[in-house]
């Protein structure tokens, strides 16, 4: 069933693309080829964890299996290279991506790039996916260690209160099945990549068919 949704979503993509293509092709050049690499390869998945706690687990499986469904998921060691600038790289993927994963365990809060990613997925208003591993929600805390800003330690409180009222998936790494937790999660992120794409695909439907007033 899972092969058979992301078949049918990669499928509408493809169409959905080509055009996209089809229409530049009265574009100079040079803005032709740098838009047709964007519009080919967007990160469209967001996966936000703390390194020394799921990158071995969670993170690269999830980075892993999304990759075989044909999803382009952003995850920092597999996305980055040297010489990239590591603000400008992480906000360009969370501005492209469509969903965003928060795979949240016992020391995230204690990573500022943790919860810098958060803020500014909230803050785009991102469908954020939460995954609570080895952790529950209520204990979640942001702390104030004097380095951060007071606009800082705001929007990661903020971000972090918001992320704990979306309801999530759970897994205790001491019993859980690890493939489980990463099927589960992937089918969600299909899931919802549909519903979002058919709101677009709406919305863009009744803009080509609104009204135009003369002035």
């Amino acid at each position: 069933m899972q092969r058979v949704m992301a078949a049918n979503l990669l499928q509408r993509r493809f169409f959905t693309r080509q055009r996209q293509i089809y229409e530049m092709t009265n574009m100079a050049a040079a803005t032709i080829t740098t838009t047709r690499k964007r519009v080919m390869e967007p990160c469209d998945v967001f996966l936000n964890h703390r390194c020394r706690d799921t990158k071995k687990t969670v993170a690269s499986l999830l980075y892993d299996h999304l990759r075989r469904n044909g999803f382009n998921p952003f995850l920092d060691n597999k996305n980055m290279k040297p010489g990239d600038k590591l603000f400008d790289k992480i906000n360009r993927g969370v501005l492209e991506c469509k969903i965003g994963v928060a795979v949240f365990s016992p020391r995230y809060c204690e990573s500022y790039f943790c919860l810098h990613e958060l803020a500014l997925l909230m803050e785009c208003r991102k469908k954020v996916i939460p995954i609570f591993c080895d952790v529950k929600p209520s204990q979640l805390r942001v702390l104030n260690n004097g380095k951060w800003s007071h606009e800082d330690f705001r929007r990661f409180r903020w971000a972090l209160d918001e992320a704990k009222h979306i309801v999530g998936l759970t897994y205790n790494s001491s019993k859980g099945n690890l493939s489980e937790i990463v099927n589960s999660a992937t089918e969600i992120i299909i899931g919802s990549m549909i519903e979002l794409e058919n709101e677009e695909h709406v919305q863009m439907h009744h803009h080509q068919n609104m009204p135009i007033i003369a002035l």
